[in-house]
């Protein structure tokens, strides 16, 4: 029997400098022939790397690839803030950053790292009343996003390069969902100074997937193909529980199992090695999180 799954899959692109990731949805629709795009997790257009896209019911896994850990390199100069908080918007300030020695960077990116409330970017695709907050911007109104609980796992400078008044500051970024890296860049300069935005971004990891799984979009356009299939990346991304056939059928119907002491989601395999679902312990029942193979299909 075909595997409902078989033109499914998970592509994970190495996105290029310039393009929106709706613009890489739009052209992974033309390269595989289907509206059935979708991506995980937002790049701007002046950042490069790690965009996990899901085709065919793979864009129903891509919200709990969302939640997962990220991890860039970036370039932060200091002595300049923008309005967008990166190099893409207009320059509000510039301040001789050359008396800031390195001790005081690594203090101030110290203080950035671990838990830490942070205030999105005002040009971010955050929603505001339905809207997201860039558009509001580019309509003249006035955006404040409220701060928000992120972690920084590890903030660590790689260089720092001296340039007359202006100061880079090449980093290596490991944090949790929802972390603005153009923040962190603009935070580093208020705290210093003398002001700071993002010159450069590089996302190296969305959780398990890196740039060792990444796909250039040219080679994509000429020959599209799958980076992980629907299983692979359920056993990549999540620890595996085998389950029996009669377990197998229950969950392919979204009932729920005993539970067997799991801490978080795992993926349920059956004998064949193909993933039935996600499933979590919920109170007394191992519930289904996200059914891969419902048996409607």
């Amino acid at each position: 029997m075909t595997d409902p799954l078989h033109q499914s899959g998970i592509v994970v692109v190495d996105k290029p400098q310039g393009m929106t990731s709706h613009d890489v949805v739009a052209r992974l629709r033309r390269f595989f022939s289907t509206r059935k795009v979708g991506h995980a997790g937002t790049l701007d257009p002046m950042a490069t790397g790690v965009l996990v896209a899901g085709i065919g019911r793979g864009t129903k896994l891509l919200a709990h690839f969302v939640a997962h850990d990220k991890v860039y390199a970036a370039t932060i100069r200091l002595g300049q803030a923008t309005t967008t908080d990166d190099a893409e918007g207009e320059i509000t300030s510039t301040v001789d950053a050359s008396s800031i020695s390195d001790e005081q960077i690594m203090t101030g990116v110290a203080a950035l790292t671990g838990e830490i409330e942070q205030k999105p970017s005002s040009v971010s695709a955050i929603k505001i009343d339905g809207k997201r907050a860039h558009e509001l911007v580019r309509e003249g109104k006035q955006v404040d996003i409220p701060a928000r609980p992120v972690t920084i796992f590890t903030f660590d400078v790689r260089a720092i390069r001296r340039h007359d008044q202006l100061i880079d500051v090449d980093v290596w970024v490991h944090c949790s969902s929802g972390t603005y890296i153009r923040a962190l860049a603009r935070d580093l300069g208020v705290a210093l100074g003398v002001g700071g935005h993002l010159t450069a971004l590089r996302r190296e990891a969305v959780g398990s997937f890196t740039l060792d799984d990444a796909t250039p979009l040219a080679d994509l356009e000429a020959a599209p193909k799958f980076s992980l299939t629907i299983d692979e990346a359920m056993k990549r991304a999540w620890p595996v529980v085998e389950v029996n056939v009669d377990e197998y059928a229950a969950l392919s119907m979204g009932k729920w199992l005993e539970p067997r002491g799991l801490k978080g989601v795992h993926a349920a395999v059956g004998a064949d090695g193909r993933v039935v679902a996600l499933i979590k312990e919920q109170g007394k029942r191992l519930s289904t999180v996200f059914v891969a193979r419902p048996s409607t299909l």
